[in-house]
């Protein structure tokens, strides 16, 4: 295995991490929640779209679609059931509300994974790739659906910049994560931001399952491992900071590429979390967080 193909590789599963941090990050920074279903979530999609494609024969772009809206639907599904009632509860102290949304988070996941088994077993499932095809990267062969994965990502990323950065509704969604209350007093209801906030999530969730389950395939053994590296991200970059944890996905991504590659794809999330710990010694805020 060359370093070239190590980077080919590893760029494009850092992007997909990227994306899928992005949301996470979003969550955590707008609403202050830590979803520990993020892995439940993207294995849902890719298996969603597996099954739509594959088994019911609707062909690759239907079955992408069909993994992004059912992703998406559950993701909001989890908002309604799980986060916002423990949120409006008056039998849970506010301090305690955090850690009750965690574990409710992270149950809400293992169902999701138990769920995912028994429809359609622990079998690792590989979507139609929408892009077939090879082409020769610094004299690499690598498959046109890797090189369709990153771009799309990094595509997708854009398109949230710009929505975040350069509409009234991404204004909002920015004021509601420094100033929640300011936005309230501005007129605007945190529900529904909340509720704007899950949406986006969903859909950067569905696109990044999608993806990754034509890139490497996925299980309901995945849910665990991405969850991993999803919260290793937005920790190592900086809760909060959607800079760092792009930074800290390509860290990530190049990390587990290494460790798949040279020792074994089966220990791969275990160096990204030992740089996790040394980082929560070090500088617990992360690289570019401030909270």
């Amino acid at each position: 295995m060359t370093a070239i193909q190590i980077l080919i590789d590893g760029f494009a599963i850092s992007a997909l991490y990227a994306l899928g941090a992005t949301g996470f990050t979003l969550i955590f920074g707008v609403s202050g929640v830590l979803n520990l279903s993020h892995g439940a979530l993207m294995v849902t999609a890719a298996v969603v779209a597996w099954a739509a494609s594959s088994e019911l024969g609707l062909g690759s772009y239907a079955g992408a679609a069909a993994g992004i809206v059912v992703c998406t639907a559950l993701t909001l599904a989890t908002y309604g059931v799980v986060v916002r009632p423990i949120d409006k509860s008056r039998a849970i102290p506010p301090e305690e509300k955090e850690i009750f949304i965690l574990t409710g988070t992270l149950l809400w996941g293992i169902m999701i994974q138990e769920f995912i088994a028994y429809l359609f077993t622990s079998n690792a499932k590989t979507v139609m790739p929408i892009v077939e095809g090879v082409v020769t990267i610094a004299g690499v062969r690598t498959p046109w659906n890797q090189v369709f994965t990153a771009v799309v990502c990094w595509a997708v990323i854009g398109l949230l910049w710009l929505l975040v950065n350069r509409t009234r509704t991404g204004k909002v969604l920015l004021a509601a994560s420094m100033n929640p209350r300011g936005v309230t007093l501005l007129g605007f209801e945190l529900s529904k931001i909340y509720v704007a906030i899950w949406l986006i999530y969903g859909v950067l969730a569905g696109i990044a399952g999608v993806l990754l389950g034509q890139f490497l395939g996925v299980s309901s053994y995945s849910v665990g491992p991405l969850t991993a590296s999803a919260f290793s991200i937005v920790v190592l970059g900086g809760l909060g900071s959607v800079s760092g944890s792009l930074i800290a996905a390509y860290v990530v991504g190049y990390l587990e590429t290494l460790t798949a590659y040279l020792v074994s794809p089966a220990y791969r999330t275990i160096p990204a979390l030992l740089l996790l710990v040394a980082v929560m010694y070090v500088r617990p805020q992360g690289l570019l967080g401030r909270r």
